[in-house]
């Protein structure tokens, strides 16, 4: 049984809204710093234009994803399309590994063999046109992300913040170099740059890996889902509590325990109550909940509900199974 629906139509245009954000931020971004890296020859900023240039395909793909995930169910893919936006997330991850690779030995290189960097004052000017525009767009991507529990996009604002960092740093490179005059301060810092993105891209692949296998929701949304159900006033006991994510949507199936000299109809009327409040207590979400009677020879303890003190009243205990 099911009231829930798979999509959150204002969710969807929220996320769609903050792709575009992210994706034009990067693409005028990676333009500065490509003209920047080009005329100062600082390996920092080649390297941090091929993270920028990473970013804008990040955000083009999560764009992309964002919309195909939000396709409605159909009937060879009846549980929807969500899992799109993690598959992108997993590859984002695996393209910045190689990303990783190509800097460090670039830096290394530069370490070996000394190469100059010129038009410091430019790279300068624009490293921090870029680091202030990620601090900007960063923190408005998380926040939609979060709220929309898009995988994608907290992908996508995991960029952004790393961006500001990884611009901040630059620019401190950039004025090392122009103070004091050590040259291989922009090839160190490209190798602690080159880490960084590993590091992120790590924690990403993760996370996106963990929702491909259907790892359960959250703590706290596990918590307000037992809340929901031990409020529940006729119901005795409950069991064989599911979850899994499917890109922002929640799935939920759950056995309730009802006495057995209930009616198919009241039953039905209560499995369809809990159905509505765990969609609502973990919107957007799909609940499906399943009737079990009550069974003494079954009862071994377990999640109770307010119901299960009458069945103890009665000189019987909630069944489990």
């Amino acid at each position: 049984m099911s009231s829930g629906t798979l999509g959150d139509k204002s969710h969807d245009r929220i996320k769609r809204q903050a792709s575009l954000v992210s994706l034009a931020a990067n693409t005028c971004l990676t333009l500065l710093k490509i003209v920047a890296a080009i005329l100062t020859g600082s390996m920092s900023l080649i390297s941090e234009s091929i993270h920028s240039a990473t970013d804008v395909a990040v955000s083009l793909v999560t764009f992309l994803s964002i919309r195909a995930a939000s396709v409605p169910p159909d009937e060879e893919h009846p549980y929807g399309h969500g899992k799109i936006e993690s598959l992108a997330g997993f590859g984002e991850s695996i393209f910045l590994m190689f990303m990783v690779v190509y800097i460090v030995n670039e830096s290394i290189g530069r370490l070996l063999h000394g190469a100059g960097v010129q038009h410091l004052e430019l790279g300068i000017w624009i490293m921090g046109f870029s680091a202030l525009t990620s601090l900007l767009v960063g923190p408005y991507i998380r926040r939609i992300a979060i709220k929309t529990e898009s995988m994608a996009l907290k992908s996508n604002g995991r960029h952004q913040i790393i961006d500001f960092v990884t611009s901040s740093g630059v620019l401190l490179a950039l004025a090392v170099t122009k103070f004091t005059g050590w040259r291989h301060a922009d090839a160190w810092f490209a190798i602690l740059l080159g880490l960084w993105i590993a590091y992120s891209a790590l924690q990403m692949g993760k996370e996106a890996v963990q929702q491909l296998i259907d790892r359960r929701v959250s703590d706290d949304e596990i918590d307000r889902i037992h809340q929901t159900l031990r409020a529940e006033p006729d119901l005795i006991s409950y069991h064989r509590l599911r979850t899994r994510h499917s890109g922002h949507v929640h799935y939920i199936d759950v056995h309730v325990v009802v006495p057995n000299e209930w009616s198919v109809i009241q039953a039905h009327a209560l499995a369809d109550r809990l159905e509505k409040a765990m969609e609502e207590a973990l919107r957007p979400a799909q609940a499906v909940v399943h009737v079990d009677p009550y069974d003494p020879m079954k009862a071994l303890g377990g999640e109770v509900g307010p119901q299960s003190s009458k069945s103890r009243r009665r000189g019987t205990r909630p069944a489990t199974r």
